[in-house]
């Protein structure tokens, strides 16, 4: 996958026409085709076409005619937002394209505030992903300086990690330095605020709001709290991210809809280096968390292969969750 994230300097009150900014796009779709993507999206594909799904001796999937033509150009009037919103995405010569400006299309919450002091500002982003994505055996670690691990439809960045750290001692821990041997989380514990709002999500010094864990103003928006399975994104290796709901069998299309929960459980046993736990409690930061097969609905990278309503003939896929890890921290498809 290319991915391409350009900030640009603007205060709320130059927001930019829908020409000029439709010409931002062009451009960043220009020179990201000269890598090999492409990028030729109409409107929003709410009614797609049933996918072929073809599966070769690789075990890939075609994803094509599936929100193939998504676009978003929305003013967001929130009171800390104050920008377009725009993404569009399509699909040419077996690459789907997205360029967006990372604005979020939904409600957030204040930005800056206390534990947060960034603004929301308008990026530039561009990346591609396979249409034929493929699973494999392997878990490629992604997210932070390791690669974007996925978008959101909205065009907003999936990174479920931060840049958070303790030392061994816990005395000595910054919301900004990773180079601590403990890796802070920022959903699920009580010690530490980024600042994340209802979407739970916020936003880095260069302005970029992005996701690390159910981004529910987005999910609202496209119906999936009503106990159904929702499309919200595409991640790294192109396989689809859903939210929150799945079907209780994931193989077959008529078994109930149940919420899905991630794999991880708490460590059994506690590292004589970690932070007291007495000061920390477990579930602070990542390495209290492990794998464990079959303890909850999904593998390590937060998906499984099944049928989705946009796959009826199954596709491996990932899931947005309320339980750890959230967002998947890495993928199972080809890269």
């Amino acid at each position: 996958m290319f991915t391409l994230e350009i900030g640009f300097d603007m205060t709320h009150s130059q927001a930019l026409s829908k020409t000029t900014r439709l010409l931002m796009i062009i451009m960043i779709i220009v020179l990201f085709s000269a890598c090999g993507g492409s990028s030729n999206s109409t409107s929003t594909d709410e009614n797609n076409e049933p996918p072929t799904n073809d599966t070769d001796n690789s075990g890939s999937v075609s994803t094509d005619t599936i929100f193939c033509e998504y676009e978003n150009d929305t003013f967001n009037d929130s009171e800390y937002v104050q920008e377009y919103s725009t993404a569009f995405w399509s699909c040419n010569n077996g690459i789907r394209d997205l360029a967006a400006n990372g604005v979020p299309d939904h409600i957030v919450g204040e930005f800056p505030n206390m534990n947060n002091p960034n603004t929301i500002s308008v990026q530039g982003v561009s990346a591609s992903f396979t249409l034929t994505p493929t699973q494999t055996d392997t878990a490629s670690q992604l997210g932070g300086p390791r690669g974007t691990v996925g978008y959101i439809l909205n065009g907003v960045k999936i990174d479920a990690g931060t840049g958070g750290s303790c030392d061994d001692s816990g005395s000595n821990c910054s919301l900004g330095d990773p180079s601590g041997g403990w890796n802070i989380e920022a959903l699920g514990q009580p010690h530490f605020d980024f600042g994340t709002d209802i979407n739970n999500a916020h936003v880095q010094p260069g302005g970029t709001y992005h996701y690390h864990g159910m981004p529910e103003g987005f999910i609202e928006l496209r119906g999936g709290n009503e106990n159904q399975m929702t499309l919200i994104g595409w991640a790294a290796d192109g396989f689809p991210i859903y939210a929150r709901y799945g079907y209780s069998n994931p193989q077959d299309a008529n078994s109930n809809i149940a919420v899905m929960t991630g794999s991880y459980q708490l460590v059994t046993s506690v590292s004589n280096d970690r932070p007291s736990t007495d000061v920390y409690q477990l579930g602070t930061f990542v390495q209290d968390w492990e794998y464990v097969e079959n303890s909850g609905d999904l593998d390590e990278c937060n998906g499984r292969f099944g049928v989705t309503p946009d796959f009826p003939e199954g596709i491996y896929h990932y899931f947005a969750t309320d339980t750890y890890p959230y967002f998947q921290r890495c993928v199972k498809g080809s890269l």
